[in-house]
């Protein structure tokens, strides 16, 4: 299985568009999440066109239009591998101990985030924690970028910078 991950778009503050890039290579994955602050739900119609299964949640900069149609929190099944989504919150530098607190005892493999802006691609404790970072905006990170992740027998994270 191949998911899109994608973070902290902020559209139109940042960028009036998801870079066309992500959209053509999203084409070819099964899902796409979305760790929040999209800003505008018509993120997730954009997604949609490339994938139909779309998946999301609310982050810190989202307004409560989008607060009201998105959980905060969320944990996809799929085939044998759980996935907690979270946005994240608080100081960039401890979110992986933050997700880890929030998905604890709960048989988590990949924790997808975002809020950093910084993408972030490790294993801890036997958890990946994936944040594909920001496609639209660089404040926190030398580049843009966006994430694959790869379920099979084994889980692959992937940063790609645009």
């Amino acid at each position: 299985m191949k998911i899109g991950v994608i973070s902290d778009t902020h559209i139109p503050e940042r960028a009036e568009e998801i870079p066309g890039v992500i959209l053509d290579d999203f084409k070819g994955v099964d899902l796409i999440i979305h760790a929040g602050d999209l800003v505008e739900l018509k993120v997730l119609d954009k997604l949609s066109k490339a994938c139909a299964k779309v998946k999301a949640v609310w982050g810190n900069m989202d307004p409560l239009e989008v607060r009201d149609k998105l959980p905060q929190k969320e944990i996809i099944s799929l085939a044998n591998c759980k996935i907690g989504v979270m946005h994240g919150f608080g100081h960039p530098d401890n979110l992986p101990q933050l997700m880890a607190d929030e998905f604890k005892n709960q048989g988590i493999q990949v924790v997808i985030f975002g809020h950093s802006h910084r993408p972030f691609n490790e294993k801890i404790g036997g958890v990946l924690y994936f944040n594909p970072g920001s496609p639209t905006d660089k404040v926190f990170s030398p580049y843009n970028s966006y994430g694959i992740l790869e379920i099979n027998d084994t889980i692959k994270g992937r940063i790609i910078r645009i």
